[in-house]
């Protein structure tokens, strides 16, 4: 939802005729409509600032946020937005700039892109919309993990909720899944090599084990909420239906939206999840690198037929597509798709390493740091007294380190 570049699954919209502003006269209750897009009314109000019927004075409703708003950030910065980049089922997302005030605590920085995803104007008034999204604004906040996209700020322009986030220059990884498999021509070989998939999957298992240290459940891990930078980095993006286990979100009703060919037979009864819902949603990701498609999809299912068979149906074994793959990673992709959650695996880093050890694959400086990492995640987000955080500085590093390795190193595409 935050690359730069082609998104699937997102509503790409440009030229489109914006809707009216409205409001609602405090004293005779006239709908006076105004132009959507600056300061001229429309013939339903007169020059003046009041209302045409009863003559009471009137309160322009705000603008909404859009290309050229101006969101001001705790006194320390703005961002400006530019065109719409994206939309999902909770927020617009627009390309802007960030700039940082001259005479503030950040003026060292210098202006750079963000993406700016504002909630949906159609859902402003849904409290529990309105709840979620804050529950995302909060996740990414406390995360500030290198395979999480950046957090920079939460702005609440005349009551409306926008977050200011890193823009990632790069694509979707469902978007190199379907260039591998469209390259893929050798019978037998995994859609995409060993090596590879390792690179991108040894991120995104980072990404969820620091995450779930903290009590956060994403409740969507798919190839598109699975961002792949120019240089190989990856970031996990799209919070919005992530459930932090706080008193202040405890009440966002019983939402239970997710994509059915990734989700985890718990999820699609709407039964409370833990961390291992987001483990099998990642194995199936692992699957459809290795494969070229998810277990469970196929021609003429539906997305019903499809979260039945998630439910119903033992997923075809992984060496019917890939008879390379040596016996014991089958063994490993049935545990990881359990039905039972009781039989998975019980950390992301113990699902990184069951398949590091089924390819014999060396344990490289980057998922050294990835565990590092997750061990220390709650003391990194300062969830822990400040006897049990990291010496000052170590957090840093170990950010630091984590981007240099996967940058560098060979398994790289």
């Amino acid at each position: 939802m935050l690359s730069s570049q082609k998104i699937r699954g997102a509503s790409v919209s440009r030229g489109r005729i914006p809707l009216p502003n409205v409001a609602v006269c405090a004293v005779c209750r006239s709908v006076i409509t105004f132009a959507p897009s600056d300061s001229r009314r429309s013939a339903q109000a007169t020059v003046a600032n009041f209302c045409p019927h009863c003559g009471a004075a009137l309160t322009r409703p705000p603008s909404r946020v859009g290309p050229g708003s101006e969101l001001e950030l705790d006194g320390w910065g703005k961002a400006v937005l530019q065109e719409r980049i994206g939309e999902g089922g909770m927020g617009i997302v627009y390309g802007g700039w960030l700039y940082y005030d001259p005479q503030g605590p950040r003026a060292h920085l210098s202006p750079h892109p963000v993406a700016v995803k504002a909630l949906n104007p159609l859902l402003t008034g849904r409290e529990r919309a309105r709840r979620l999204f804050l529950g995302e604004a909060a996740a990414l906040e406390r995360l500030n993990h290198p395979n999480i996209v950046r957090f920079y700020a939460l702005a609440q322009p005349a009551g409306q909720l926008a977050i200011v986030m890193e823009l990632v220059e790069g694509q979707p990884l469902s978007d190199v899944i379907d260039a591998y498999a469209s390259e893929s021509q050798t019978s037998g070989l995994p859609c995409m090599p060993f090596m590879h998939a390792w690179h991108y999957f040894s991120q995104l298992l980072g990404a969820l084990g620091a995450i779930h240290a903290l009590g956060i459940i994403h409740r969507d891990i798919k190839p598109s909420n699975v961002l792949v930078r120019t240089d190989g980095v990856v970031k996990l993006t799209d919070f919005g239906i992530a459930r932090v286990p706080a008193d202040e979100v405890r009440n966002t009703g019983g939402l239970a939206p997710g994509t059915g060919a990734y989700m985890s037979p718990e999820q699609v009864f709407g039964r409370e999840l833990d961390p291992r819902a987001d483990l099998y949603g990642a194995a199936v990701v692992l699957y459809e690198m290795l494969s070229g498609t998810t277990p469970f999809e196929g021609p003429g299912r539906n997305e019903i037929m499809v979260r039945t068979a998630q439910v119903e149906e033992s997923p075809p074994p992984l060496r019917r597509a890939v008879p390379q793959a040596p016996s014991v990673l089958e063994v490993l992709m049935a545990r990881a798709l359990a039905k039972d959650p009781a039989l998975r695996f019980g950390s992301a880093i113990e699902l990184g390493e069951a398949f590091r050890d089924a390819l014999d694959l060396p344990k490289t400086v980057g998922w050294r740091a990835q565990q590092k990492f997750a061990k220390n995640a709650r003391a990194i987000s300062g969830a822990l007294a400040a006897s049990g955080s990291l010496p000052a500085g170590e957090a840093e590093k170990l950010r630091t380190q984590l981007m240099n390795a996967y940058q560098r190193e060979s398994g790289a595409p």
